[in-house]
C-alpha cells in the first residue's frame, strides 16, 4: 500500500460525503454525509502520519483527537435532530429551514 492509494481512498470517501451531503433532503443523510467528509479527513491525515513520520506519536494524538471530537459532534447533531423531529415532525431540511416558533 502507498501514499497514493490511501490519499486516493480519503478523496474518494470525501467525494461521496460531499455528494450525499448536497444532494440528500433527509437531515440524518446530510449528517452522514459530513461524517463521510470528516472520515476522508481523517483517513488521509492517518496516511501521512504513517508515511511521512511514523515514529513521532503526534500523528496518532491527532487523529485519536478528531476522532473524539467527530463523535461529539455527530452524537450532539443526532440529539438535535431527534428533538426536532419530535417537537415538529420535521425530518427533511426544508421542513426544518424554519426554527421559530
Amino acid at each position: 500500500m502507498t501514499l497514493e492509494l490511501f490519499l486516493l481512498l480519503a478523496s474518494a470517501l470525501f467525494a461521496v460525503g460531499v455528494y450525499g451531503a448536497l444532494s440528500q433532503q433527509s437531515v440524518v443523510m446530510v449528517m452522514m454525509g459530513l461524517e463521510l467528509m470528516v472520515n476522508g479527513v481523517i483517513v488521509a491525515a492517518a496516511a501521512f502520519w504513517y508515511f511521512l513520520a511514523p515514529a513521532a506519536p503526534d500523528g496518532q494524538v491527532l487523529v485519536l483527537v478528531v476522532i473524539a471530537a467527530m463523535t461529539v459532534d455527530m452524537a450532539m447533531g443526532f440529539a438535535v435532530v431527534t428533538l426536532l423531529f419530535r417537537a415538529r415532525d420535521a425530518d427533511m431540511t426544508d421542513m426544518a429551514a424554519e426554527l421559530k416558533r
